[in-house]
C-alpha cells in the first residue's frame, strides 16, 4: 500500500515526533523509492532524463526526535534509455563507476521546516564529499511507510565531473527524489 497522498503538516510530524510514534529503525523500499536525474545538454536546449535503478538505504529516528540516515545508489545503475550515453555516463568522464560504484548521501540531521523537513547531510559522489542541504515533503502514512519527496540541485564540478564537449552540457543537475521508508 502506498502512503496516503496528503502531506504530513509540520504540525502534524511534531506531534509524531513527540509521541515516539516513529522512533525506530527504518529502511528504504527500492521498489516504491526512485531517484531520478535531469541534465540539460545542447547548451541546455536539449533535457537528459535518467533514472537510477538501484537504490538502497536506511534511517534512525531516536527517542529524543534526531533522525538520520543513508541512501546507496549503485552508479553504474543510471538508465536515460540511451545506451551509448549510458556507457559514457559510466565512464571516468562522469561518474567512473568501475572505480567508484557507490554513490551515497548521509542525512546526519532531519528536522521538522516549513511544509516539512530540513534535511541536511553530505553527499559523496567519485570519493569527493560536499555538504548538502535540501527541503523535502513528508508523507506520514497509517501503513507504516514514510515517504519524502525532494528536488535537489547539485553542481557536478563540485564532484569532479568535469567533461563537457565543446561547452555543450550544463554543470547544474537536478535530482528527484522519492524514498519511502518502511520499519525495519
Amino acid at each position: 500500500m502506498q502512503p496516503t497522498s496528503e502531506r504530513t503538516t509540520a504540525t502534524e510530524l511534531d506531534a509524531l515526533l513527540q509521541e515516539q510514534t516513529l522512533v525506530g529503525e527504518w529502511v528504504l523500499d527500492p521498489h516504491k523509492s526512485s531517484i531520478r536525474l535531469n541534465n540539460k545538454s545542447m547548451w541546455g536546449l536539449v533535457p537528459v532524463n535518467g533514472e537510477f535503478r538501484e537504490v538502497s538505504g536506511h534511517g534512525t529516528v531516536s527517542p529524543d526526535g534526531k533522525v538520520s540516515g543513508t541512501i546507496t545508489v549503485a552508479a553504474a545503475s543510471i538508465d536515460t534509455r540511451n545506451k551509448r550515453r549510458d556507457t559514457h555516463l559510466r565512464s571516468a568522464d562522469f561518474f567512473d563507476s568501475a572505480n567508484n560504484p557507490e554513490i551515497i548521501f548521509h542525512a546526519d540531521d532531519i528536522r521538522v521546516s516549513g511544509q516539512g523537513v530540513a534535511v541536511t547531510g553530505v553527499l559523496t559522489v567519485r570519493n569527493r564529499t560536499r555538504p548538502l542541504t535540501f527541503e523535502a515533503a513528508v508523507t506520514a502514512g497509517g501503513n507504516g511507510e514514510i515517504c519524502l519527496d525532494a528536488e535537489v540541485h547539485v553542481d557536478q564540478l563540485d564532484f569532479g565531473l568535469t567533461w563537457n564537449l565543446l561547452g555543450t552540457v550544463s554543470k547544474a543537475n537536478t535530482l528527484t527524489i522519492r524514498a519511502v521508508f518502511t520499519r525495519r
